[in-house]
């Protein structure tokens, strides 16, 4: 039955399609990769860890904080791997023999010079200045003893000569004991200046 008799064709026929859709495939969408240019590195990285064991071999050993009495190892600051073994406490008033410094360079000119100064030459070894003292007596006191010998035929000359020795080894032996405080070398003319270098050359 013909509900539309004043029509001549379908309504179907002359009506204009619809466009069809540009995307034709039936495939599900996949989500898009990410650009190259973006990281996946996050914002914060924790490279605390890293850093601890970089900076753990600049670090000084504990051990070269030690001090054994003033000697042992004593640390120089950062980069050195390994502490020097430095000494860090020099006596300049200790001796070899155990007895007092300035008693040694007492001794040095009133023990039976120049007999007692090459004792000390050959027992004392570590203060210098008893070897000054050591050398100066021994120097001088030999030259005083060649020169007694000289002139023994003459007891005037021989006497005088004595009381130049007693007042050497007067003067000598106060300015010896002294001094040691302060190491203050006192010098007899030539002779002291050549005991000097003696001690300076060892």
């Amino acid at each position: 039955m013909n509900f539309a008799p004043y029509q001549d064709d379908a309504p179907e026929s002359t009506r204009t399609p619809s466009p069809r859709p540009t995307t034709t495939s039936n495939q599900p969408r996949t989500a898009s990769k990410p650009s190259p240019s973006t990281s996946s590195t996050p914002f914060y990285t924790d490279n605390t860890t890293d850093d601890i064991e970089d900076d753990a071999d600049f670090l000084p050993d504990p051990t070269s904080f030690e001090d054994a009495g003033g000697r042992g190892r004593r640390f120089l600051g950062f980069g050195n791997r390994r502490a020097a073994n430095v000494d860090t406490d020099v006596d300049l008033f200790a001796t070899s023999l155990p007895i007092r410094l300035d008693i040694q360079a007492l001794l040095c000119y009133v023990a039976l010079p120049p007999v007692a100064g090459a004792v000390l030459l050959v027992l004392e070894h570590r203060s210098d200045y008893v070897r000054f003292h050591a050398w100066q007596s021994s120097l001088l006191f030999t030259f005083l003893f060649l020169i007694h010998l000289i002139f023994s035929f003459s007891k005037f000359i021989s006497y005088s000569l004595l009381i130049v020795d007693l007042l050497l080894i007067t003067f000598l032996a106060f300015h010896a004991y002294r001094d040691a405080q302060t190491l203050k070398r006192w010098e007899v003319p030539w002779i002291g200046r050549l005991s000097s270098s003696f001690v300076d050359e060892e």
